[in-house]
């Protein structure tokens, strides 16, 4: 079975990174949201067994939007991303149940190092 993952950034060129170096390694089950609200909804729909969310987000923070899905969904599988400098951020959202994090700006192999870790 594929894995079906979402990605959740603000900035669209960074979801084509990612997805364009998760699609050229077979991931290719992707779906994305431009902010926290929409990740929220967009979780309850599509069920993604993974979310790699940004931090910094417009209408709902990745932080919130994590301590919402985790609060639906506490087996949720999410990744967050953040720029330098965010380091309080990163701490809140792993103590809110992010299983790792990843900063930007990151190489593709750290993408794919976290994705296979965090599916097995």
């Amino acid at each position: 079975m594929a894995n079906k993952i979402m990605l959740v950034d603000d900035a669209a060129f960074m979801r084509m990174m990612i997805k364009d170096t998760l699609t050229k390694n077979g991931y290719t089950d992707i779906v994305e949201a431009q902010d926290g609200e929409i990740a929220c909804s967009k979780f309850e729909e599509e069920k993604p067994d993974l979310v790699i969310m940004d931090i910094t987000m417009p209408n709902k923070t990745g932080i919130e939007a994590l301590r919402d899905i985790k609060k639906a969904h506490a087996d949720a599988k999410i990744v967050m991303c953040s720029a330098m400098g965010q380091e309080a951020m990163v701490v809140e959202a792993i103590k809110l149940g992010a299983l790792d994090f990843i900063v930007k700006p990151f190489k593709g192999d750290r993408i794919l190092q976290t994705v296979q870790k965090v599916l097995g």
